[in-house]
């Protein structure tokens, strides 16, 4: 390991109390536990808790402000830009921190195209974090790519050391920053295992774009004849679950690339809401959770280890991680054709979008520049109750580049390759939160099996009078009075004044693209 101490001290950090270098999974359990870090499940998982931070912290990310790419990143409240001078000063504070410390490294790949994967190390005080990590990315499969890997990024992790906002020019204790410049992020002030997945797929949307990749916050599966299928949407929407499909091939949950050959996953684990998770609904999930998957957050019987999937003590964004193998019918290497069905996952909190519509292709353009949805609570920090948002591209947390770059990409590929695009309410229906009742998971499933194989491309739709979407008439397998969203309100006039409230949502919103075309602007929802 003399050349990957060496890699290290050329970082800065050139002296350690001890470092551990690619330890396996058991072994990874096993230091944990020791650590006091975690416990074992009765299912085998290890459980683990992340302290108050039980969420991203968008507010506490950052990206460098520098030559090579300040002209490029979209700057603003997502992109907060950081001075070199700041960064530097932080990351002396980082370095002599792990210098004290036990610490723990991983060697891996972020993306599975052979093409375009990109390696990463992650270094970290925690044996948890390293083992989160070794989860979600790509390992190497082989010997040599062990010994030969050099990684493109690092990531130092030391979870415990608090920043100090007054000298160390943060918004809180919390620091996620990225350096493109010098292919480093630094993360502090936060135990939250989503802030390392999250921080290396911001890098992915920031460089594929430039290869000529469209890179995608998305789930994605194939079906027995090699349709591929997208789920975009934001935590919460149902990207994990849906994609998670009895009768279909998973290949990622989260994060795709789609390039000239079709798309790939950029992870090689999933990281999964577990909230009211149940082995009914989400029965591959489930039985997923076992020796090698962490717990992230959930509630369990002290004796019997035994996991309360429907608790929330401590928040409502309790998380599941494991390996893609977990699942029974994965495809791996995850990588697939070109999408065939692109579905627009929502978590509408008014209750008042339909639960499936098509969307012609300037219609699809205004809602994933949109990108409208319900923060759900618990999925960052503060929000404890579902509020309406747009986040761009369904995933502006995790776009550097100015959301008009990536919706062209999608622009050209869509065309291109004839893709047909829906958008699905997994949100509220028969009334808005607290009123109405969340979509029931199953019939979600079957439209959304109405829509992959080909049933609802030819049955009749209608233009939805506020939102200017297209809905059809009838479902395989699911009631008419569903399909129309003010059939399931009792109060018909009270549906009305909520679909306009959300109608003027959505164009105060979509007034801050006036480059955009009057085609893809007259798409969007009517209102009054």
């Amino acid at each position: 390991m003399d050349s990957k101490n060496q890699q290290l001290r050329e970082l800065g950090l050139k002296s350690w109390k001890s470092i551990q270098w690619g330890l396996t999974t058991p072994q990874l359990v096993e230091l944990a536990i020791r650590r006091d870090e975690g416990h074992l499940a009765a299912n085998g998982a290890l459980l683990v808790t992340t302290g108050k931070r039980t969420g991203r912290s968008p507010n506490d990310r950052f990206i460098v402000e520098e030559d090579s790419s300040k002209d490029l990143i979209a700057w603003g409240k997502v992109n907060r830009p950081m001075s070199t001078e700041r960064f530097d000063h932080l990351c002396a504070n980082v370095i002599d921190y792990l210098q004290k410390k036990d610490l723990v490294a991983e060697d891996l790949f972020v993306g599975q195209h052979p093409d375009y994967r990109m390696p990463v190390r992650v270094v970290s005080e925690f044996a948890w974090a390293a083992l989160f990590a070794r989860t979600l990315f790509v390992r190497p499969d082989s010997e040599a790519e062990v010994a030969n890997h050099r990684p493109e990024f690092t990531v130092l992790h030391a979870p415990m050391l608090l920043a100090d906002p007054a000298t160390d020019g943060t918004n809180s204790e919390v620091f996620v920053v990225v350096n493109l410049a010098k292919k480093l992020v630094i993360i502090g002030g936060t135990q939250y295992g989503g802030e390392i997945k999250k921080s290396l797929f911001s890098i992915m949307n920031y460089l594929l774009p430039l290869r000529g990749v469209f890179p995608m916050h998305c789930s994605a599966n194939v079906g027995k004849d090699g349709d591929c299928a997208l789920f975009f949407g934001l935590s919460g929407t149902g990207k994990t679950s849906l994609s998670a499909d009895p009768e279909r091939r998973l290949i990622g949950d989260d994060e795709h690339g789609w390039g000239d050959d079709g798309i790939f996953n950029f992870e090689g684990g999933c990281y999964a809401k577990a909230i009211r998770l149940s082995e009914e609904k989400e029965p591959q999930i489930f039985h997923a959770i076992r020796f090698g998957s962490i717990a992230e957050n959930v509630v369990y019987d002290a004796h019997t280890r035994e996991i309360d999937y429907d608790a929330a003590d401590i928040t409502e964004n309790t998380r599941i991680t494991y390996p893609l193998q977990f699942i029974d019918n994965v495809l791996l290497p995850g990588m697939g054709d070109h999408p065939r069905n692109i579905m627009f996952l929502t978590a509408d909190a008014f209750g008042v979008l339909p639960p499936i519509a098509k969307l012609t292709p300037e219609m699809a353009m205004y809602h994933f520049l949109a990108g409208y949805t319900s923060k759900l609570a618990g999925t960052e920090a503060g929000v404890t109750e579902p509020q309406p948002t747009f986040s761009e591209c369904f995933g502006a947390p995790f776009m550097p580049l100015p959301a008009t770059r990536y919706a062209e990409m999608l622009g050209q590929k869509m065309r291109t390759h004839k893709s047909d695009v829906w958008l699905v309410n997994t949100g509220w229906s028969g009334g808005p939160y607290g009123v109405g009742e969340r979509m029931d998971i199953r019939l979600t499933r079957a439209m959304i099996k109405a829509a992959l194989n080909g049933e609802l491309r030819n049955t009749e739709f209608q233009l939805h009078p506020v939102f200017n979407v297209l809905v059809p008439k009838s479902c395989p397998g699911v009631p008419s009075e569903v399909l129309d969203p003010r059939n399931t309100w009792q109060d018909k006039a009270a549906y009305d004044q909520k679909a306009a409230t959300l109608a003027k949502h959505f164009q105060k919103n979509f007034e801050k693209f006036a480059d955009a075309s009057d085609a893809i602007k007259n798409a969007g929802p009517k209102g009054e």
